[in-house]
């Protein structure tokens, strides 16, 4: 005859145990929710990218449909972002890890 043992052992309890990370990710990925904190990262992450002189010619920084857009308040430097575009896109897609912007439209 076996008997039970009244408690669970603490190896049992590891089986159960998840890294905070993952069961992060997992909950975003269940509530579909990783692609609009990416996005709010962007945004967020729009000083640190392209510097402080630029975000302090900047108005707005929004997300709509994988499109980045930015009003800045200086024509000379929204003809530079223009011309470096693609560095821009790379560098703020590259802060994030993955492909959240597809295009960047300066306004």
């Amino acid at each position: 005859m076996a008997f039970k043992k009244p408690f669970p052992s603490e190896n049992s309890r590891k089986s159960d145990i998840v890294p905070l990370k993952d069961g992060i990710t997992a909950l975003l990925r269940a509530y579909r929710l990783q692609g609009k904190l990416n996005e709010v990262t962007v945004v967020a992450s729009w000083e640190r990218v392209m510097g402080k002189a630029i975000a302090m010619k900047t108005q707005e920084v929004y997300v709509s449909n994988h499109k980045l857009f930015v009003r800045l308040t200086s024509a000379p430097l929204k003809h530079e972002l223009i011309m470096a575009k693609t560095r821009v896109l790379e560098n703020l897609n590259a802060e994030v890890g993955e492909d959240i912007i597809k295009e960047v439209v300066f306004l």
